[in-house]
């Protein structure tokens, strides 16, 4: 039992420092930076984006499988999957019809950022110990 809950603690400890590695990749080389803003087109960008956030998606689900409690799961890809429909239907938008207004565009990028910061992982994994916490306690 210790052997595993250890084996699941690096586990997750791995999947974190993916995903702070993407997270802070991204921001350092491509959000803030101004020539990316500049010389990528506005399409490439996007695409940028896209991979980012579903790679940070995909580590999730693979780190976060591992959770006793399913319907975690379940909420990780529901939250995921939701407002990442969204911003591809801005997207899409941006690319076929015209480009979205600015206050549409800020709120799509903190969407992005909330998809690809580490806080959501973080607290799905602290949820889950309170509960198994809260488990561990009534069955004794």
């Amino acid at each position: 039992m210790q052997n595993n809950r250890k084996y699941l603690r690096n586990n997750w400890l791995v999947g974190l420092i993916l995903i702070c590695l993407i997270y802070t990749l991204f921001y350092i080389y491509v959000q803030e930076n101004k020539a990316i803003k500049i010389f990528v087109p506005r399409k490439i960008r996007h695409i940028i984006k896209f991979g980012t956030t579903f790679s940070v998606y995909l580590i999730g689900t693979y780190f976060l499988a591992k959770l006793k409690e399913k319907w975690m799961q379940q909420l990780w890809h529901f939250i995921h999957l939701g407002l990442l429909g969204i911003l591809i239907i801005f997207g899409l938008y941006d690319w076929i019809v015209n480009p979205i207004p600015k206050s549409v565009r800020e709120i799509s990028m903190v969407f992005q950022e909330f998809l690809i910061s580490p806080v959501l992982y973080v607290a799905m994994s602290l949820l889950n110990a309170k509960i198994e916490i809260a488990v561990e306690k009534t069955s004794k």
